[in-house]
């Protein structure tokens, strides 16, 4: 999580002081046991595995549904899905960006990123340089764990970048923390420490080198003001659910092992323990009113039901997921009626990508940086930056409305292309667009050409000899 620090208070920041380290980095702490129970609750060590019960003889079944990884799956693949589409300006060329990110698998690293996002409310990205050679470095990129980092910004209202931190224990041969690496990026150089422990104020500096970003090069993504993950307000209905559960198995179980009640007969000493085996309960009464039963309660399947329904539709409300094995979701919906059913997790993605494009922003002027300083002059001013949601398209009539548009001329084919799902570079659809014309007018030069020589291939031979009817017997020589 970003820490807001003075600027005047945090120093010397290519020296940070050992104080500056320790509270930071004890302000990121605060912040661990929330990230943890997030995490845990993605990956199903949620708390209906922690119930235990007074009596062991009581059933406890732990019936635990993830709903917090189906949100969180259903937003990464909604969002994602579809790789992230960069338009360049007019007269501006970013193919040589576009070929690092395809080098990078740039679309596998958003989908990481998406899911650290939808998990924790947060993600970071490093960018760094490693070797490609013996004297050549190649620009890289990698997702890091939010409890393991955390951006300082200053004071501001533009809460600009001053460093970042990231921290973890290297461990020796028997599992045991030998000590912590921390390393400190700053501005224009990159600081890595050792200590003993992450916050105890003795950091020996073991390198130190520069760095060619032009800024911090670690970039932390919002997934929205708050800083929440996707399930994170919907925490204590999923409990609530695999409680509710977990009870109705419960109920089952104690149903079918319900203790058998007989009147008229005494409990000798000792069958305590025959009763909790056998589940068998013996009552004084009177030998000529004999009775027998089974000590069961009642089970209320409508309302246990109608409760479980309640609680399903409030996790899909709060979280804007929908359940799409909800009957509402059947195979012959369309497209656009789909996107009426969808409409509140198109609300949610579009809040989301507006944080989002805002890092990937960042990172894109960072690839542009590092390409400029390697000699390459590339502007990405102006570069539109589109997520497309991963829904079922009715791809004939969006084709259908581009002809129309075009033919009227009132888009420009750049803007209409736009509208098709599955092109990532516009540009290169007009460059193949543009190719293919010129063919086919080469094509048809050509054939024109070849039917022009057919058509005028007997001009230049000799006309052939009329023949006179009149004279028809005379003989050609005469």
């Amino acid at each position: 999580m970003a820490i807001v620090i003075n600027r005047e208070v945090a120093g010397d920041l290519n020296n940070p002081t050992p104080e500056l380290l320790d509270y930071c980095i004890q302000e990121h702490a605060k912040e661990l046991k929330r990230l943890d129970s997030l995490s845990d609750y993605y990956d199903g060590k949620q708390e209906i595995l922690k119930r235990t019960k007074e009596s062991n003889a009581a059933p406890n079944n732990k019936i635990m549904v993830n709903h917090a990884k189906y949100v969180v799956d259903m937003n990464v693949g909604f969002m994602v899905s579809n790789p992230i589409a960069y338009s360049a300006a007019q007269d501006q060329d970013i193919s040589e960006i576009m070929n690092e990110y395809d080098r990078v698998d740039i679309v596998s690293h958003d989908t990481e990123l998406e899911k650290d996002l939808s998990t924790f409310g947060v993600g970071y990205e490093l960018i760094y340089l490693k070797k490609a050679g013996i004297n050549d470095t190649q620009t890289d990129i990698k997702c890091i764990d939010p409890r393991g980092v955390f951006l300082v910004t200053d004071d501001t209202i533009d809460k600009n970048p001053l460093f970042a931190v990231h921290y973890q224990p290297v461990y020796d041969l028997k599992g045991g923390v030998s000590h912590w690496t921390i390393k400190y990026y700053g501005q224009d150089r990159i600081i890595t420490y050792k200590s003993l422990s992450k916050a105890d104020g003795n950091y020996e500096m073991t390198n130190a080198v520069p760095h060619y970003f032009g800024r911090v090069p670690i970039i932390e993504y919002r997934n929205n003001e708050e800083k929440q993950g996707d399930f994170e307000q919907a925490l204590t209905l999923i409990d609530a659910y695999n409680i509710l559960q977990s009870d109705r198995l419960n109920d089952k179980e104690a149903f079918v092992d319900a203790i058998l009640f007989i009147q008229g007969f005494s409990l000798e000493d000792g069958a305590g323990q025959q009763l909790q085996e056998d589940k068998i309960l013996q009552a004084p009464g009177d030998k000529n009113t004999t009775a027998a039963g089974y000590l069961t309660k009642e089970l209320n399947e409508d309302g246990v039901t109608l409760l479980r329904s309640s609680l399903l539709d409030d996790i899909h409300k709060i979280t804007y997921v929908p359940n799409m094995n909800d009957e509402k979701f059947s195979g012959n919906v369309s497209g656009e009626a789909m996107k009426y059913k969808l409409f509140g997790l198109l609300q949610l993605m579009s809040v989301k990508s507006r944080y989002m494009i805002k890092g990937l922003r960042q990172r894109l002027e960072i690839f542009a940086h590092i390409e400029n300083v390697k000699g390459k002059a590339i502007d990405v001013t102006g570069t539109k930056i589109k997520l497309k949601p991963n829904l079922p398209i009715n791809t004939s009539d969006i084709v259908n409305q581009i002809v129309s548009a075009h033919q009227a001329g009132i888009l420009p084919l750049k803007l209409l292309l736009s509208w098709l799902p599955d092109i990532d570079d516009v540009e290169e659809v007009l460059e193949q667009l543009k190719i293919e014309k010129e063919e086919a007018v080469k094509l048809q030069q050509e054939a024109m050409g070849t039917q022009s020589e057919d058509s005028h291939s007997d001009l230049d031979d000799e006309p052939e000899e009329e023949i006179d009817d009149d004279n028809s017997n005379v003989s050609k020589e005469k």
